[in-house]
């Protein structure tokens, strides 16, 4: 889901909230909750949300939260070396 599906589906629960089922406004007050949870500057893929938010959920942690786990983890795993590296002997005109 959408921040944007998540705020349509807030404003049509209020506009009805005489008519809206308690149980029905938990489910969409949750769903509101986990998003604003979530919201962070990267965006995705709906399915990598999904996946990321189900493995957040099960792990009890945020999106993002989980997002800096595994990048930590995958960056300790995989090191890369330097960009650009420094050659000491070669000759420079002084410059940057």
């Amino acid at each position: 889901m959408t921040r944007l599906s998540i705020a349509k589906e807030l404003e049509s629960a209020a506009d009805r909230i005489t008519e809206v089922s308690r149980g029905d406004l938990q489910i969409v007050l949750r769903r509101a909750a986990l998003v604003l949870r979530n919201v962070s500057g990267i965006s995705l893929e709906p399915a990598t949300a999904d996946a990321l938010d189900s493995i957040a959920t099960e792990m009890k942690i945020g999106r993002t939260e989980l997002v800096l786990i595994v990048l930590r983890e995958w960056l300790e795993t995989n090191p890369h070396p330097p960009v650009r590296t420094l050659d000491r002997e070669s000759e420079t005109d002084g410059t940057a």
